[in-house]
This record gives C-alpha cells, sequence and structure tokens, in this order.
C-alpha cells in the first residue's frame, strides 16, 4: 500500500516542501530510502522501526521503500524520522492513510518513540503556512518559536503515540499559542546599556552617528580605554526590531540549532564578536555542510572584530561582499545557498 505524508527539508534558511511517500509491498524484508539522503536520513530507519515496535504498534515485515521528493534536493537532519514514521503506520492501515494530507509533520525519534527536538522548526512553519496548510506537528521543544508563525495551527508532540492518537480521533492536542508583539515589547532589555558609560565624549558621538546611519565604525585607541565597552553597548541604542527582522534573525539561529528552547523569538539586537582565529568559512559561512557564519548570526545587528590587525588577511577580504550586498552566496557543486548579512561592522584596534 502507498502512503504520503508532508514534510520539509532546510536549504539555507528557507525550507521546501518534501512528499514523503512510503510504499510498502510483498517481498523479503528491506528498508530502502531513495532521494539523496544524507547519512542522517538513511539511518532513520533503525530509530523509526524501534520508536514503532517499542509505541505499541507492528512493524511490517515486508519490502518498505521510501521515497522522498523532490529526488534531486539533498535531504539533511533527523527531522524526517516522524514522517517517514506516520507513513509507515498510515501504509499498514493504522491511522488513515490520505491522499492529499493537509498537516505537515517533523521531528527526531527516539527508540522509545519519543520526539526530540530538530533545528530549522521556524522556516518550515513558515513553509507549511505559504503552502496552504492546515496544521503541523512539531516536537514540543520546538512548539514555542513555531507558535509565532500566524495563520497555521502548531501541534506540540512528544511521543509518536500522542500524534497516531490525534489522527486517529481518540485524543486532542493543544495547539500551541504565541503574540509576538507582546514578546517585542517586554523582552527588549540588555544586560548592559549605553547610559553607564560616564565621559567619552567623543566616542559616544560617533556611536550616535553610527546609530543614526547604520554607518560602520572603526575605533582606535590603547588598551584599556573602553573601546570593547563602548561596542558592547552600540546594540542598546539601535532601533527597537520590528516583527519582520526579529523572524529574519529568529530564523538564522533556529537553522543553526542556538535558538534557546524556552525562547520563541529573538527580540534584541544580536551582537557578535569573534575571535581574530577565526576562519573564512566561521565568518561568512560554509563548510562540508554549509550553514551561516558569524556575519549572518549577526544579522540586523552588530558584527564586532576586536583587535582587528590580528585578522588573517583573506579573512577580512571575504568580508568585502556580505557588507557591501547585506548577503552572503556560497556556492557548491550541487547546489547555491544564499544567507542574509545586512550588519553594522564595528572594528577595534591599538594605535
Amino acid at each position: 500500500m502507498l502512503a504520503k505524508v508532508l514534510s520539509s527539508a532546510v536549504i539555507g534558511i528557507d525550507a521546501c516542501r518534501v512528499e514523503v511517500e512510503v510504499d510498502i509491498s510483498s517481498g523479503l524484508p528491506s528498508f530502502t530510502t531513495v532521494g539523496l539522503p544524507e547519512t542522517a536520513v538513511r539511518e532513520s530507519k533503525e530509530r523509526v522501526k524501534s520508536a514503532i515496535t517499542n509505541s505499541g504498534y507492528r512493524f511490517p515485515d515486508d519490502r518498505i521503500t521510501v521515497n522522498l521528493a523532490p529526488a534531486h534536493i539533498k535531504k539533511e537532519g533527523t527531522g524526517f524520522d516522524l514522517p517517514i514514521a506516520l507513513g509507515i503506520l498510515a501504509a499498514t492501515g493504522i491511522i488513515p492513510a490520505e491522499n492529499d494530507p493537509r498537516y505537515m509533520a517533523l521531528g527526531e525519534l527516539s527508540l522509545d518513540g519519543r520526539i526530540k527536538p530538530v533545528n530549522g522548526s521556524l522556516s518550515m512553519a513558515l513553509a507549511a503556512r505559504d503552502s496552504g496548510y492546515t496544521h503541523i506537528f512539531v516536537p514540543f521543544e520546538n512548539g514555542a518559536e513555531a507558535a509565532v508563525v500566524k495563520g497555521i495551527e502548531t501541534l506540540p508532540v512528544r511521543t509518536l503515540a500522542e500524534v497516531v492518537g490525534y489522527l486517529r480521533g481518540y485524543s486532542r492536542l493543544e495547539a500551541r499559542q504565541a503574540h509576538p508583539e507582546t514578546l517585542l515589547a517586554q523582552e527588549n532589555s540588555y544586560d548592559v546599556d549605553f547610559s553607564e558609560v560616564m565621559g567619552q565624549a567623543h566616542a559616544k558621538r560617533a556611536l550616535e552617528i553610527a546609530a543614526a546611519g547604520g554607518h560602520n565604525l572603526l575605533m582606535i585607541g590603547p588598551p584599556g580605554s573602553g573601546k570593547t565597552m563602548l561596542a558592547r553597548r552600540l546594540p542598546t541604542i539601535l532601533p527597537a526590531f520590528d516583527f519582520e527582522e526579529a523572524i529574519e534573525t529568529t530564523r538564522i539561529y533556529s537553522v543553526v540549532g542556538m535558538l534557546d528552547k524556552d525562547r520563541s523569538l529573538i527580540t534584541r539586537r544580536p551582537f557578535r564578536s569573534p575571535h581574530h582565529t577565526i576562519s573564512d568559512a566561521g565568518l561568512i559561512g560554509g563548510g562540508h555542510i554549509p550553514r551561516p557564519g558569524e556575519v549572518s548570526l549577526a544579522h540586523n545587528g552588530v558584527l564586532f572584530l576586536d583587535e582587528l590587525p590580528e585578522f588573517k588577511k583573506h579573512v577580512l577580504e571575504v568580508l568585502r561582499q556580505p557588507l557591501e550586498d547585506g548577503q552572503v552566496t556560497i556556492s557548491r557543486a550541487a547546489s547555491t545557498l544564499t544567507y542574509p548579512s545586512n550588519t553594522m561592522l564595528m572594528a577595534a584596534m591599538n594605535p
């Protein structure tokens, strides 16, 4: 029998829809996953089998083929565990098999059936809403960040059995609600403040002008003169986040996995201060599995380079395009990714 469950894959900081098609046919027992799965996706068969069995359901002893469509996009991460499990349960008749399901599911399965958090749930919730789905199943720890998306019901779940009970009509799930306007109004306080700086009139005047116009700034002074102290207080005089800026910044931190589980939205301007030994991939992004760099983590905030002459020459040179264009483009043989990098650059050095 054939079943289909909808999920999504994160490309850059955006998410695209992925159809998880599960076909169970007679033959020797096997479990095959196709559609450009990487290692963590291929290993999901062991987690899915144990989760289904330990949740009290029968795992079929037949030939199982899982197709992740579109097949030309590389699938990464562990978020496909839950939709694959739901597809198998739908193909065996345990839950209703819908020809066109209006829900999206994501989550990593533990061997006992618990659902663990995944990265990028905010981008996936935005993709589900834009595709016209009515609700999305997310791990309970990801419920807060996914709930800030309006126009779709966010259903946080803790176990596979909870999802099965809901789809069979035996139990109810409470949709998570969030009020972004309230969060933006209440959680914009900082640990430090610009008003704490005594003296330094010329330096404070320069920071005020830079903050007003979004200018980059270089401070030159002897050690101990207060360069780093002033830099850390620059975000406190920048304009407050609006909702769109908060969503953009939160998506980056969600994809990287740096969003606190108790925080649904980043409401303060980010301040990033990388060490001078950082590599070019760490600063602008990239790597074997591409991920955003420090310049993208400082999007809509401040990127502070302390001890500027200590940074490697080629590392500083790669900053030119992100600062001019407000975005980072990383090209690989198989794909091209774009990360936002609209940031204020602030640097400090000794005479």
